[in-house]
């Protein structure tokens, strides 16, 4: 990772972090100033609660510490999501770090259970844009990820509630990748009905607690992992935490992408 993003000019690389921060933090930590050749980091990870969005976060079967319902923000305990507790020394570092932190974006639980894999966006992805849509599914690639899709639909219905199809997380840090380039999707950095007017692009200082072990968060003693964000004033360098996207836009992408992945994978077959 170091030698790649050595050799991209300053300003120019996307680091993209979809699980635990340990290898980020230790990178930068080893070699800071390769934080200046980043253009951008986007992770996947933490959870707001607060009303930061409507997006369901807890479900009257979610029983892992306890706790249920609204107050309820994290996905491996009350407070915190798995990827940030799992390291949130890490993710401190990340986000103590004023450099990296103007360079991040972050795809809370908050973003991404927004983002649905509904039946209709799964029998887009089973059947790709054509209009037949009987049989098993267009290529195996596409059964494959929907059956996956499938598997994980029952797991958030069971324990979370959310019934209209499993939430897509670390594409979404993907995605986000992409903004301010030809191939953007669009993300929305202010909500008129939860930000402080006027509209502007929202930043945020955020903090993660540290206090306390996995064992004692897990037991519901300690609020290891919780992440916590403030906005800073309008024009002040932060960290991105948008609070919705174009979904519908966000699919029709992720469509693509399968499609180009079924080519080359005839073209290999050939």
């Amino acid at each position: 990772m170091a030698a790649a993003l050595r050799g991209c000019a300053p300003g120019t690389a996307h680091l993209i972090a979809t699980g635990a921060l340990t290898n980020v933090a230790a990178l930068m930590s080893a070699e800071p100033g390769l934080a200046a050749h980043l253009g951008g980091l986007c992770l996947m990870g933490g959870a707001l609660g607060g009303g930061f969005t409507d997006a369901p976060l807890a479900g009257t079967n979610d029983v892992h510490d306890g706790h249920v319902g609204p107050s309820r923000s994290g996905n491996i305990t009350m407070h915190a999501e798995f990827n940030i507790l799992v390291d949130p020394e890490a993710a401190s570092q990340i986000f103590s770090n004023a450099v990296l932190a103007a360079k991040t974006t972050v795809v809370p639980l908050d973003l991404s259970h927004q983002v649905l894999a509904t039946d209709q966006v799964r029998q887009l992805l089973l059947h790709g844009t054509q209009a037949d849509r009987t049989g098993p599914g267009k290529t195996q690639l596409r059964v494959m990820l929907v059956e996956l899709l499938y598997f994980f639909a029952k797991t958030y219905a069971d324990v979370f509630d959310i019934t209209a199809g499993p939430p897509l997380h670390d594409p979404i840090a993907v995605a986000a990748a992409l903004i301010g380039t030809p191939d953007e999707i669009q993300f929305s950095e202010w909500d008129a009905s939860k930000s402080q007017p006027p509209p502007h692009q929202e930043r945020f200082r955020v903090s993660i607690i540290t206090d306390g072990t996995f064992e004692e968060a897990m037991r519901g003693d300690k609020q290891t992992g919780k992440m916590v964000a403030t906005e800073v004033p309008a024009g002040q360098q932060g960290v991105r935490i948008p609070r919705s996207l174009d979904v519908a836009d966000f699919w029709r992408v992720i469509e693509e992408c399968i499609e180009r992945a079924d080519a080359a994978n005839s073209a290999l077959s050939k």
